[in-house]
């Protein structure tokens, strides 16, 4: 199918975008890579009277080594992520998740902003942003301001940005010695997209789990923290039999419904055994 007519408007800054924003009020739509927006104007799902492009904005696309964080522009590629030596040596969790991300041709032309800000419950990259405990930046009418990724994802294909807002960075703390994070996922064989997806990141001092954090994306209406798996590992021995004890609480607190993609309690057991594969590499990238 073809998308209905739109206005194509090239955004030359930040304060362009939003001042286009700002004069159209709800027709607009941000284009950035265009793999999470344009596949739903042709299924006419969504018919924006107005395309504002960020993606040729040179500010938004630079990923930059911050010392305590890495700082991410909203329009980087995804295949960008994957192969910027700051990522991979400061948060390799976050260039293993983006490996995962579609298929060649999407990491190279999909964004990371752009993919947060659709917010896809079985999208890749909310998991991560979770474990990360990442830090979203968007830039309004009002400035900018900055929500924690606990925050940022509301519901299905809901966040937390405010009308005339605009996702413009991602901070992502850096990780030191003793911390190790892994990503484990069940793809859809059509679409790619996870029908479980686990992101863990862990912390390891003196033989003990001191930290961890654990995204899952694919089984619920958003992405979402383990608290229960979290709280199982917290100040327990660094060992498999704390991992395993752990994972069999991936499950806990969440309702899953008979689908095509399975039953019920397959997909708790996706929850479980995801979650032991996660934590089990992440514990030995910590430990290594």
């Amino acid at each position: 199918m073809y998308p209905a007519s739109f206005e194509y408007h090239p955004a030359a800054s930040v304060q362009d975008a939003l001042a286009l924003l700002a004069k159209y009020g709800d027709e607009p739509k941000l284009l950035a890579g265009g793999h999470s927006l344009i596949p739903v104007m042709k299924l006419r799902f969504a018919s924006p009277a107005h395309l504002i492009d960020i993606g040729r904005i040179p500010a938004l696309s630079a990923i930059t080594d911050g010392g305590s964080a890495v700082h991410i522009g909203a329009t980087a590629r995804h295949a960008s992520v994957v192969s910027s030596p700051v990522v991979r040596q400061k948060v390799p969790l976050l260039a293993e998740v983006a490996s995962h991300i579609g298929d060649p041709l999407i990491r190279n032309m999909g964004t990371i902003g752009g993919s947060l800000a659709h917010a896809d419950p079985a999208a890749d990259l909310p998991a991560a942003m979770l474990a990360l405990g990442a830090t979203l930046v968007a830039t309004g009418p009002a400035g900018t301001r900055t929500i924690a990724a606990d925050d940022f994802f509301t519901d299905v294909f809901t966040t937390a940005l405010h009308p005339g807002e605009m996702l413009t960075e991602i901070r992502v703390p850096a990780r030191g010695a003793g911390s190790g994070g892994a990503y484990e996922k069940n793809p859809d064989p059509a679409s790619g997209y996870a029908i479980v997806g686990i992101a863990a990141q862990v912390q390891v001092s003196g033989g003990t789990i001191t930290a961890a954090r654990v995204g899952m994306t694919g089984l619920g209406p958003k992405a979402m923290r383990l608290a229960a798996v979290e709280g199982a590992l917290t100040g327990k021995p660094a060992t498999a039999a704390t991992v395993a004890a752990a994972a069999a609480h991936a499950a806990d607190g969440l309702v899953f419904v008979d689908d095509a993609r399975g039953s019920a309690a397959y997909k708790g057991n996706l929850a479980r055994v995801h979650t032991r594969r996660a934590l089990a590499r992440a514990l030995a990238a910590a430990t290594a």
